[in-house]
């Protein structure tokens, strides 16, 4: 049994405040995300059968059903691990629901409202014994130890983090719902900007937003009966290699961003790739989750979408990373930095846009493959790769 073509995203909602603005609860937002992404799939609420999502809360399948008032729950999964790192795991355990007969209809959900529940920032179930009597209190100290090997040893040019967020700024100047819309950012305005946690910026760090998204999964089938254009999954993984793990300081694999694999494990981003059938080389377009700019770059290269070391920055400049012409563009909708974070699923939502021809910053009409990484750096990590019909 495989996942490959078995389901597809047939209906999107991405939902964003700014942070402590939010006009209602978690749960009231994620509702409205749900009726709004099965509006855009032109199907009833009542049809959902399943709800997928990850890095905990307390909007559990069982409590979105009573709230929807759907006829039947048959799948209610979350993805073990804090942050991100399970974002596009969310998507994939709704398609391998799908594929296996556990569920129709399945919607991978987050919400976030953080006046309510506090801020990502420092994210209390995360950091213990091991890493606060050592001043390591939030996810940014911990990717920012990794980063800064990243630079130092492994010789990644500072250049290829600043070409990341340029990128994103560059695309979130034709989004008007991007936060950073009408804001522009410059080279130099980056490099005066303060240090957060050496070595990020404040631009290499995500946004902070409330909100909620969803995304609607159904069988090929049934997608194929809809007024939509499906984003078929095509290849998904989640996982991380032996010894790695945010809390292991020193693994083998400490500048990577949990997707590479080591000779006795293929590790996440292989396994995406080996799911679809395609190479690295024949992607369209990609979303990567920025929790922080250098995790982003790192993911790229565990992924096969860029050489690692110096030769990095010869390939992530800022023309080969913008829409509608780059190499391989990146996060077109501003990303996690200028556009919003909902804990990064809203680049789900533009990797779906991008298969749709609707994206604000649309690489072309004929996008076969758009690939959405998860959150880097964190315990686990996932991705998800969509494709066209033609893919199929």
């Amino acid at each position: 049994m495989t996942i490959r073509g078995a389901a597809a995203v047939v209906g999107v909602a991405d939902l964003h405040h700014p942070r402590g603005k939010a006009p209602r609860s978690e749960r009231g937002m994620l509702v409205e995300a749900v009726v709004a992404a099965c509006r855009d799939a032109g199907i009833s609420p009542r049809d959902v059968d399943g709800f997928t999502s990850y890095a905990g809360g307390d909007n559990s399948g069982p409590v979105l059903a009573a709230e929807l008032g759907i006829r039947e729950l048959r799948w209610s999964t979350m993805v073990w691990g804090g942050g991100g790192g399970g974002s596009a795991a969310s998507i994939v355990t709704a398609a391998a629901a799908i594929a296996s007969g556990q569920a129709d209809c399945v919607v991978a959900v987050r919400s976030m409202a953080q006046a309510a529940t506090g801020r990502l920032g420092y994210a209390k179930y995360y950091f213990d014994h091991q890493y606060l009597p050592h001043g390591v209190a939030t996810p940014a100290h911990v990717c920012a130890l990794r980063t800064q090997r990243l630079l130092e040893h492994d010789g990644v040019p500072r250049s290829a983090m600043r070409n990341l967020v340029l990128a994103a700024y560059h695309h979130a100047q034709a989004n008007p719902d991007a936060a950073a819309y009408g804001k522009p950012l410059t080279a130099e305005a980056y490099d005066e900007s303060a240090y957060i946690v050496e070595p990020f910026h404040l631009y290499d760090c995500s946004r902070e937003n409330d909100g909620a998204v969803a995304l609607v999964l159904v069988s090929a089938e049934r997608a194929r009966q809809l007024d939509v254009t499906p984003a078929y999954v095509i290849g998904g993984a989640q996982g991380s290699v032996g010894a790695y793990a945010a809390r292991n300081e020193n693994d083998a694999a400490y500048t990577t961003a949990g997707g590479s694999g080591t000779d006795d494990s293929p590790g996440v981003a292989s396994r995406v790739w080996q799911q679809a059938g395609i190479k690295p080389s024949e992607l369209d377009v990609v979303q990567v989750y920025e929790n922080f700019s250098g995790p982003a770059v790192a993911s790229l290269m565990d992924h096969g979408l860029c050489p690692a070391g110096p030769a990095s920055g010869d390939f992530l400049t800022l023309d080969n990373l913008i829409a509608p012409h780059g190499v391989l563009p990146v996060n077109t909708s501003g990303g996690n930095v200028a556009d919003s974070f909902v804990n990064g699923m809203g680049l789900a939502v533009e990797a779906v846009r991008q298969i749709r021809g609707t994206s604000s910053n649309q690489i072309g009409t004929g996008v076969d493959t758009s690939l959405y990484i998860g959150g880097p750096m964190a315990p686990i990590h996932s991705s998800v790769l969509l494709g066209s019909a033609t893919t199929l």
